[in-house]
Order: C-alpha cells, then sequence, then structure tokens
C-alpha cells in the first residue's frame, strides 16, 4: 500500500510500505477515506535529521472498517469511523476519568503503528478507539467530522482547561485550526467576549465567522496591552493558548486577568514553563495539555451532525495523496491553513 513517509526536514514523500494487517484479535482494518496534515506535522517538517528509513506520518482520520479482530465488538466491517489521535482501549482507569491520552494500554499512530496519512490503518484497541459515525463514506459533513479526529477536540480542550464560560472574557493565543477550533469551542460555551490573538486576514475573517469580537495583531507587550484596552485594564477570564511558543505563552498569562485561567494546547517546544512568578502572583491557573478528544465526540459529534457548528471550515485546501508532499509546503509556507486528504 502507499503512504506518507517523512525522511527528514521538507522530505516527505509517498511510499511503498508494508500493508496494513490485523495482528492482534483487539484490531480493526480501516481502509482510510479521509486524513489531513495537522499543525504538529510541521514540527519535524521544519526540524527532522535526515533519517535512511523514514518515519510514517498522520494521526486524524475517517475511514471505513474492513475487518476486525475476533474480539471486537462495536465496530463492524462496513462501519463509516473516526479515530481520535491517540488510540486507547476505553476501559482503564484513566480512559473511565475521561483522559484517554494517558490510556494504560494505549498507542500513538505513526510511532507504535500505521500512520493515518496511508491507504490503510491496523487500528489497536478498536473497540476503545475508534467512533462509528452515522453517515456514509462521502457524507458532505466528512470535512468537519474529520475535525473531531483531533482539532475541533483539541480547541474544546484548551476551553475547558481555561474553564470558559457564559459571561466570560476570552483570548484565543493562535490563529491556526486548532486556535480557529477553540474560538469556536469559546463561542458554543458562552463567552461574551472573544478576542483572537493573529495577523493572517483569511484566517482572522474565519474566526469573526465563528464568534471572535475582536482582533489583536500585535506581538509582546503590544498585545498585552491592547488586550487590556479591550477589556478595560483587567485582562481576559480565560486563554486558550494554542501555539506552544515560549513568547505565546508568556503572552497567554500576562493577558490573563488575576484569578483567570490558562488553557495551554499548543505543543511546547521548550523544557520550562516561563511566568511561573507571573502566574503565582496573578493567581492565575495554568491547565490543558495533549488532548483527550475521544472523551469529547459524544458531547460534539450531535452539534456537527445537525450543524450547529462546522469546524470544517478550517480546511481550506483538499488534495490527494500523491499532493500530500505539497500540502506540507503549503501549511508550512502558511499559503493554507489546514489540508485534507481525500482517498
Amino acid at each position: 500500500m502507499r503512504a506518507t513517509v517523512m525522511f527528514g526536514a521538507g522530505d516527505v514523500r509517498i511510499e511503498q510500505v508494508p500493508d496494513a494487517t490485523i495482528l492482534e484479535p483487539t484490531d480493526a482494518l480501516v481502509v482510510v477515506s479521509r486524513a489531513c496534515i495537522c499543525g504538529s506535522d510541521l514540527w519535524p517538517y521544519k526540524s527532522m535529521e535526515q533519517s535512511e528509513f523514514g518515519r510514517r506520518m498522520g494521526h486524524e482520520f475517517i475511514g471505513v472498517v474492513e475487518a476486525v479482530g475476533s474480539e471486537v465488538r462495536t465496530v463492524k466491517p462496513g462501519d463509516v469511523v473516526v479515530a481520535p489521535f491517540v488510540v486507547s482501549d476505553g476501559t482503564c482507569v484513566f480512559c473511565q476519568e475521561g483522559l484517554h491520552t494517558s490510556c494504560l494500554h494505549g498507542a500513538r499512530w505513526c510511532s507504535d503503528t500505521d500512520g493515518g496519512q496511508g491507504e490503510a490503518v491496523r487500528v489497536p484497541q478498536a473497540d476503545g478507539t475508534l467512533v462509528v459515525l452515522p453517515v456514509g463514506r462521502d457524507d458532505a459533513l466528512m470535512p468537519s467530522l474529520l475535525t473531531l479526529s483531533d482539532v475541533m477536540g483539541t480547541g474544546h480542550h484548551a476551553a475547558v482547561a481555561a474553564h470558559v464560560a457564559p459571561g466570560k472574557t476570552v483570548a484565543v493565543v493562535g490563529d491556526g485550526a486548532v486556535g480557529l477550533c477553540g474560538v469556536l469551542a469559546a463561542k458554543r460555551l458562552g463567552a461574551e467576549q472573544i478576542i483572537i490573538l493573529g495577523r493572517h486576514a483569511d484566517r482572522i475573517a474565519l474566526a469573526k465567522e465563528f464568534g471572535a469580537t475582536d482582533v489583536v495583531s500585535e506581538r509582546g507587550e503590544e498585545a498585552v496591552e491592547r488586550v487590556r484596552e479591550l477589556t478595560g485594564g483587567f485582562g481576559v477570564h480565560s486563554v486558550l493558548e494554542c501555539v506552544g511558543y515560549a513568547e505565546s505563552t508568556v503572552t497567554a498569562v500576562d493577558i490573563a486577568r488575576p484569578g483567570g485561567a490558562v488553557g495551554r494546547v499548543g505543543v511546547p517546544q521548550d523544557q520550562g514553563v516561563p511566568v511561573s512568578q507571573t502566574s503565582f502572583y496573578k493567581n492565575v491557573s495554568v491547565g490543558g495539555g495533549i488532548a483527550p478528544v475521544r472523551a469529547y465526540i459524544d458531547e460534539l459529534l450531535p452539534e456537527v451532525l445537525d450543524g450547529r457548528i462546522q469546524p470544517g471550515r478550517v480546511f481550506d485546501r483538499v488534495t490527494n495523496l500523491d499532493g500530500v508532499p505539497a500540502g506540507y509546503r503549503a501549511m508550512n509556507d502558511r499559503e493554507s491553513i489546514k489540508v485534507m486528504i481525500a482517498f
């Protein structure tokens, strides 16, 4: 079968790889119909050392179940399913607490099993991982349903960690797909004022359509001052940090009002957590982390199905498998917000 393999920074190829097969009785074999490129895929795209064998790519996909292992009970051949970006069994103590990303029997796509940017995937722990979708393979809702595998659930996780609630003021740091979904999440949770911190015109336009009330394009201390101006000098109740740089984290803590909260979902690019003293003296809670999107699908799926939210609008480019290398370049060069792959 064919799949996406990254061999080094800027070096993405479509290669022949071993066919995905069922290895364990809890596995399912899924033929991929939709996948996408994630902002986190760009970190190795920028920095990965050259490798002779490369690494498989992709952790967001929808597909059709082709076969299941003898112990699989909740999915069957022919089902259209979405796969969260982390494998989980759904039964361990952490899954039961809604923290599927810490599953005791979990796995990661590309490192522990196949990657999603390929023609088929072996899905371990199929009963706990896969969610059956009540739609056909090529339903018009596919873009929005695909976001449930990662970016919509991740934006929602940031909002939950930041304690977004009706009437609160919110700032979203970052105008990528996760930040835009964070705007959508804050809106659906009842935020009164939503400030998007970003500077790309197409993304800002979509943020406004998703519910952003104000835009701050400045950076650093100028951004902090601008947010304070927009909030009567106080700062916001809730900050969604959707970038992961030290600078963006500093900004997030600085724009939070005393007693506020920061939900971090941008993959940290630094070992330390900056501005610990600032957050301490302001009583700002800093939480978040890798999003347990499997825990949120049951809540978000009905709103996607009935059109109340349309997170699939973050996809502004569609390609086939052969176009994936160009899709990486487009996202890396900020020519595209998020690229969907249709098979």
